[in-house]
């Protein structure tokens, strides 16, 4: 059974896909959560508060979908093979990643926006981080630092890459292998703003771009 405060995020992301955030009421939100207006106010401290945690959960969702999308594939067998037995590739995880990251911000224009720095009048603004005093309230002062920029969250993804296959690839350079997995994002994220042509799907391109850079021992 969800929390007071997993309900109150989902009724909050649910009045944002009808309303502009402006128009988005606590009342409203905290009725819709089946709460008191005060619980909301307790667990957030303010809309702004809302707002922030709102946005750093679906920049949680996104991560953990990346973390997924680097330890399995859609179809794998329990060895670590694909469908038809081949060995599932560093680079084809990375394919995986960048196939989530064009879902998710085709899917949700809270992870879009975070990916893009690109924040609709529609949206909840984003607070940038701080290191101001915070909040009494334990809650709110999980939200009080803020939300990653752009630049921040594709860090996270390539760290997030980065450790889960540098063991795979032992002869690699960390700093060149870290520099291919910010790619592999990078060229989610292209697919995204720019859409690849009709007659080549974005997992086509992004492999296509993949296999013509000079990593060794990526395969």
């Amino acid at each position: 059974m969800p929390t007071a405060r997993e309900s109150l995020l989902d009724a909050a992301l649910s009045a944002l896909a009808g309303l502009p955030w402006s128009g988005v009421r606590m009342v409203d939100v905290a009725s819709a959560a089946g709460v008191s207006r005060q619980t909301l106010y307790n667990e957030f401290g303010s809309k702004d508060g809302l707002a922030r945690a709102l946005v750093r959960r679906e920049a949680d969702v996104y991560l953990r979908g990346v973390d997924r999308a680097l330890a399995d594939l859609p179809q794998a067998s329990p060895t670590g093979s694909g469908a038809g037995g081949t060995p599932i590739g560093p680079a084809e995880r990375l394919v995986h990643v960048a196939e989530w990251t064009v879902g998710s911000a085709r899917s949700s224009a809270l992870v879009r926006a975070l990916l893009t720095g690109c924040w609709s009048e529609r949206l909840p603004a984003p607070s940038v981080r701080t290191t101001a005093a915070v909040s009494a309230v334990p809650a709110q002062r999980r939200a009080d630092a803020g939300v990653p920029g752009p630049a921040e969250l594709i860090a996270a993804v390539r760290d997030r890459a980065l450790a889960a296959l540098e063991k795979e690839v032992p002869g690699a350079d960390p700093v060149e292998l870290g520099r291919y997995c910010e790619t592999a994002v990078r060229l989610g994220l292209s697919c995204v703003v720019a859409p690849p042509g009709r007659g080549e799907g974005h997992a086509g391109y992004i492999r296509s771009v993949l296999a013509r850079l000079p990593v060794r021992a990526v395969g």
